[in-house]
């Protein structure tokens, strides 16, 4: 029963910036590490960014670094996901993930579209 459920895409202008939540459930989520992702279409889902349990290590993609910030609120269940400086090529569906017990989870995602 772990649910996972990404909120806060939509359209953007080149420059813009948005943010991303997933809130989660069925698990305790104060233990593990919280990733995000994201699939452009017609290409591989790949890693953006990922945080530690307790939200004190972090780690980004070369291609997002220094201008998306993850973070977490362990006592709302959620990670965050802020996007800053967003270019067209950010333009993906983003899906927040969690390894539990040897399989991964995944949320529907949610659309970012970075156009003018």
């Amino acid at each position: 029963q772990v649910q996972l459920v990404e909120s806060g895409g939509g359209l953007v202008q080149p420059g813009g910036s948005l943010r991303l939540s997933c809130a989660a459930s069925g698990f305790t989520f104060s233990l593990y590490a919280m990733t995000w992702y994201r699939q452009a279409p017609g290409k591989e889902r790949e890693l953006v960014a990922a945080i530690s349990n307790g939200g004190g290590s972090t780690n980004y993609a070369d291609s997002v670094k220094g201008r998306f910030t993850i973070s977490r609120d362990n006592a709302k269940n959620t990670v965050y996901l802020q996007m800053n400086s967003l270019k067209p090529e950010d333009t993906a569906v983003y899906y927040c993930n969690v390894h539990k017990a040897g399989t991964g989870y995944w949320g529907q995602g949610t659309q970012v579209t970075v156009s003018s």
